[in-house]
């Protein structure tokens, strides 16, 4: 977050968002958008709501971890639209706003009539992103689509884990959080080319094709060497050495991006003969005799502790840092004064920790976080505020069961 306190200006004020996705991808798209200053409205289904509010380790008051992770800054509205006058809710919201975010599975809206062909007739101007697992085209695009799989299926999980062990899962949702990111550049694009057109569109994202589009040079290697990729564990499948090395008290990782800084690593360790032995020159050869290169490092590292080794490798300019856990990495001191993690006031956990954004832009800062909101918290203020319902056709439709 900026430190200029006295800027108000944020990058999407005026924006509103009607956020209709459920666990992670198109929430952490809402949740992006809210922190850059749009109005994003969570419309949930008064029985339950978002998946997420089950899901996870509850906190004081009831809430659940995962819901909190991902719904900062936004304001919920309970409406059942699988009623007509709930539908008729959405519809009126739609043509207030400026982006829809969904991801429900193919043809999950259209029996409402909340699918893009329909409300681009509500709102020409609309900006509707519909997140699946495979796009919604093609042979796959009727099968669901959960992070788990597409590590799976992408290929992911194949370059994932010990050169000797199993495929492994990355340890958070990558896929999902990517494909969130890109929901994000896609509105904001979108929203840029709406000032020159005057139209809304669509946007057709796929967890699939996100989490492809990410693989960078291991896809690379596949499509232009023609060759399978493989798991190398911490090690870099192009860069040696590149890896975790494990020293006295734990283990610290080592990247060396240039044969210069090589001859500074070994300068640093105080190993002459590694710097001017012919194997290990160049990165390339350096990479082909890796094992024989690493016997050498692991034998010098292990004699001394990662602060020894860190502070040394720091000096003359090698990138280095010792593995740490969540917890140490969130409270590391660089963290201090940056706004990373910050309280916010909840309605039944009390004073919150949350995550805030690491977007630090000083003109239009990022707002600053507010709790994540309980299911239907603000149906009635948004839709007094935003349709102009009076409280005698706001009673009506919580009678009704309309809204909750």
């Amino acid at each position: 977050m900026s430190t200029d306190k006295t800027a108000t200006r944020r990058a999407l004020d005026g924006v509103r968002v009607l956020d209709m996705s459920r666990i992670l991808a198109g929430p952490w798209c809402g949740m992006q958008l809210a922190d850059l200053g749009a109005e994003v409205i969570k419309i949930e289904n008064p029985d339950g709501g978002d998946d997420t509010r089950h899901l996870g380790a509850a906190i004081a008051g009831g809430e659940r971890t995962y819901f909190i992770t991902v719904n900062r800054t936004k304001r919920s509205v309970a409406i059942d639209f699988s009623k007509q006058a709930g539908q008729e809710l959405v519809r009126d919201l739609v043509r207030k706003s400026d982006v829809f975010v969904e991801n429900y599975k193919l043809g999950g809206l259209d029996k409402f009539g909340l699918d893009y062909e329909s409300l681009k007739a509500t709102n020409p101007r609309l900006i509707y992103v519909s997140i699946s697992g495979y796009g919604r085209v093609g042979p796959e695009a009727a099968r669901l689509g959960y992070d788990f799989v597409l590590q799976g299926e992408s290929g992911l999980m194949s370059v994932t884990g010990a050169p000797d062990g199993g495929p492994m899962k990355v340890g958070v949702p990558v896929v999902d959080i990517m494909t969130g990111m890109y929901a994000t550049q896609a509105v904001l694009a979108a929203l840029l080319a709406r000032d020159k057109t005057g139209e809304g569109q669509l946007v057709d994202l796929s967890l699939f094709e996100c989490v492809l589009a990410n693989l960078s040079i291991i896809a690379s290697n596949a499509l232009l060497l023609d060759e399978v990729p493989q798991r190398q564990g911490n090690a870099h499948v192009d860069i040696a050495p590149y890896d975790t090395f494990p020293c006295s008290d734990g283990d610290l990782i080592i990247t060396v991006a240039n044969d210069a800084q090589f001859q500074r690593l070994c300068s640093a360790l105080e190993l002459p003969e590694a710097a001017a032995n012919p194997l290990f020159l160049r990165n390339e050869s350096r990479r082909k005799n890796r094992d024989a290169m690493n016997a050498i490092l692991h034998a010098r590292l292990k004699t001394q502790t990662r602060a020894h080794w860190h502070a040394r490798l720091e000096a003359v300019g090698v990138a280095c840092g010792a593995v740490r856990n969540i917890k140490e990495a969130i409270a590391s001191a660089q963290m201090s004064g940056r706004d990373m993690v910050v309280e916010v006031d909840h309605p039944t956990a009390g004073r919150l920790k949350v995550l805030g954004s690491p977007l630090q832009m000083r003109g239009t800062p990022v707002v600053p976080p507010r709790a994540p909101p309980m299911l239907g918290q603000h149906t009635d203020e948004v839709l007094r505020e935003t349709l102009g319902l009076d409280e005698a056709q706001i009673a009506q439709l919580r009678e009704t069961k309309i809204v909750a």
